[in-house]
């Protein structure tokens, strides 16, 4: 046989377990040489006014490369070891370790760069799309062709051949330093044997799942008022991390093999054919791959996490601008707001004015706060608020004595958390003003430039406002005490009157709403299409990579299972097991990751947005669904050898 033919032979009998991997390789390259054509492509300038989306995409692609290169590099070291045993026989038959590597480096190169050029082609078809999808994302308006560079192809080629040359020094280096013997055993030498569960072990798997519950306990409370200065609160940040991720780490080495004999002793020992099949495996399997499983779940963690805040950000982009402008356009000087109405009038615009008056006084809130105010880092004894009358609040009647909250939302509720009743003290710049207070109101009446980034507004009666106006404070008072907020009569006038807004240079206090949500939408679309498709990469590899994992694990149980079929088991009775197994394999790792991503967007998801259960909904189900993939593909792979075990 010659060598040729070896090769040949070689490259057809390993295809069957190559087909994932080359897959993943694929779809790597094509995602890289789609977002290095992006990043060269005349029209992402369309983009250049509002957001780098160049250089965005460019860090993008170098993060990708980096979760590529790991994963190649981890898949090659468990390929490399499976065929030890393959080695080793070249060894015996009198092969010198020069010419198995060069066997082994002809194989490889094959493969992998026949992947790398169907990927290329891929990406080169698909860029067009990817372009298109980003658009329709930040909701840029701009025609999109096919195109090609030769420095995407280049850069493509140099990026991945760096990773091949790795890749073959880890080859050389693992045939020089394994003699005949270790080569036998190189498959089997990473997995750890069945031993008796230890005490340590026990308690080891206790203080990790001790070190997950204190984590979440902390992030809980990160934005709750525990933690008052910045110092604090990094401190709390790098507990929660570590806590979690030591924690974790310590599940995989102790935590499941504990809890799995817990189940196997509620039994007595008496265990069926699928409980023995499924909860020796991960009583004494996944403690050996505890640092891999430990990134894994990290990283999807991280996945899900910044994937569904951004999603949080885009879905609540409208939410969020009408909360900041409280009209379709809103502005702070009357000399603007006319100049803008004159220029809709011309234009043949329908509108609304509303024109609210406005001042600013110090608030005593001392007796309606929960708390001690310590986050919040202002005196709740005179915090500076501004006040309106009730004639311009839709839907409030007050008498002479009371006052109503209004403009109240989520992030303001974690740093200033209101009661529903209680007594309030309008303070003037010799007068104090005793009034009762009677709950708040959601809706938000005026823009943000004039409630000092986001608080409440106080609405009183005409008297009590003429009161307050007569005794103003003069240091407190904002550069303009009258709010005009302009609305369109018809929605679909919206476009053509921000073009008008656009087109004018007004001060910082007149604000668009369409703006203010469309600008909110570039920055976090472009941010969700990355790490849309950055988690895509990391759930595609990192599922790889288990499946990997199971299917060497099946070839080593592949005795076993011969065994039990002589021994009158059927297909699906082991199936079964196998089920279960598979469940616990990838679903252990996807449950740690759901729980810790869904306290991270817990702790601070109010910073992002208006709306949290549904865009995180949406992303964790969309996450599960993709990865449950792999869980079937491998309980499919256990399936062929069963079935060909006798």
């Amino acid at each position: 046989m010659s060598i040729h033919h070896l090769i040949f032979q070689n490259l057809k009998k390993n295809m069957k377990n190559y087909y994932l991997y080359v897959f993943a390789l694929v779809f790597s390259a094509a995602l890289y040489f789609a977002f290095v054509t992006m990043q060269y492509d005349p029209a992402l300038d369309e983009m250049k006014s509002s957001i780098k989306g160049a250089a965005a995409i460019r860090a993008a692609s170098i993060l990708l490369v980096a979760i590529v290169s790991v994963f190649l590099l981890y898949a090659n070291t468990i390929f490399i070891k499976r065929r030890g045993r393959e080695i080793g026989l070249f060894r015996l038959i009198g092969m010198t370790k020069m010419h198995i590597f060069r066997i082994l480096s002809t194989e490889n190169f094959i493969l992998y760069f026949g992947s790398i050029w169907i990927g290329i082609f891929a990406g080169f078809s698909l860029s067009k799309l990817c372009m298109m999808m980003l658009f329709h994302t930040v909701g840029v308006k701009a025609a999109v062709s096919l195109f090609f560079t030769s420095r995407a192809l280049v850069q493509t080629l140099i990026v991945f051949g760096a990773v091949y040359v790795l890749i073959m020094m880890m080859n050389y280096l693992f045939i020089k330093r394994q003699s005949i013997l270790s080569l036998f055993k190189a498959a089997s030498s990473s997995e750890s044997g069945i031993r008796r569960l230890s005490w340590l072990q026990m308690t080891i798997g206790v203080i990790g799942i001790a070190a997950i519950i204190a984590g979440y306990a902390v992030s809980a409370q990160l934005f709750g008022g525990s933690f008052t200065t910045m110092n604090e609160l990094f401190s709390a940040m790098v507990f929660i991390l570590g806590s979690v991720i030591i924690g974790t780490y310590l599940f995989y080495k102790g935590s499941v093999s504990f809890l799995a004999n817990l189940i196997r002793k509620s039994k007595g020992g008496y265990l069926n054919v699928s409980e023995v099949l499924s909860l020796s495996s991960i009583m004494f399997r996944m403690k050996s791959n505890a640092v891999l499983l430990t990134i894994i779940t990290t990283l999807s963690a991280l996945s899900i996490g910044l994937l569904s805040l951004s999603y949080i950000s885009y879905y609540s982009a409208e939410k969020s601008a009408e909360q900041n402008t409280a009209a379709d356009f809103a502005f702070d000087n009357q000399k603007e707001a006319d100049s803008f109405t004159a220029l809709l009038k011309k234009n043949g615009i329908g509108y609304q004015v509303k024109t609210i008056k406005t001042i600013q006084a110090g608030v005593n809130m001392k007796n309606i706060i929960n708390g001690d105010m310590k986050s919040f880092k202002q005196d709740p004894s005179h915090l500076a608020l501004p006040i309106v009358s009730e004639k311009d609040a839709e839907g409030v009647a007050l008498s002479d004595g009371e006052a109503v909250f209004t403009g109240y939302n989520d992030m303001m509720k974690k740093f200033l958390d209101l009661k529903t009743s209680g007594s309030i003290e309008v303070n003037g710049k010799t007068d104090k003003i005793p009034l009762a207070y009677k709950g708040l109101k959601n809706d938000f009446i005026l823009s943000y430039t004039f409630t000092s980034g986001g608080l409440p507004t106080v609405i009183v009666t005409q008297h009590v406002f003429d009161r307050i106006e007569k005794d103003i404070d003069p240091s407190i008072q904002g550069k303009s005490n009258q709010f005009f907020g302009i609305t369109l009569k018809h929605e679909e006038d919206v476009q053509k009157a921000d073009d008008l807004f656009q087109a004018q240079r007004y001060s910082d206090g007149a604000l668009s709403q369409f703006e203010t949500a469309d600008t909110q939408k570039k920055n976090m679309g472009l941010i969700m299409f990355i790490v849309g498709f950055l988690g895509l990469t990391f759930l595609i590899t990192s599922g790889c990579i288990l499946y990997f994992k199971q299917m060497g694990e099946c070839e080593d149980e592949k005795a076993d299972y011969t065994i039990l079929r002589k021994l009158g088991f059927t297909t699906g009775d082991l199936l079964k097991g196998i089920r279960r197994k598979q469940a616990y394999h990838f679903g252990i790792p996807l449950v740690l990751g759901l729980f810790h991503s869904y306290f991270a967007v817990q702790s601070g998801w109010f910073l992002f947005g208006t709306e949290v259960w549904t865009p995180m909904i949406m992303v964790m189900a969309l996450y599960t669904l993709l990865y449950s993939i792999f869980g079937i593909l491998s309980v499919l792979y256990y399936k062929k050898v069963i079935q060909s075990a006798l």
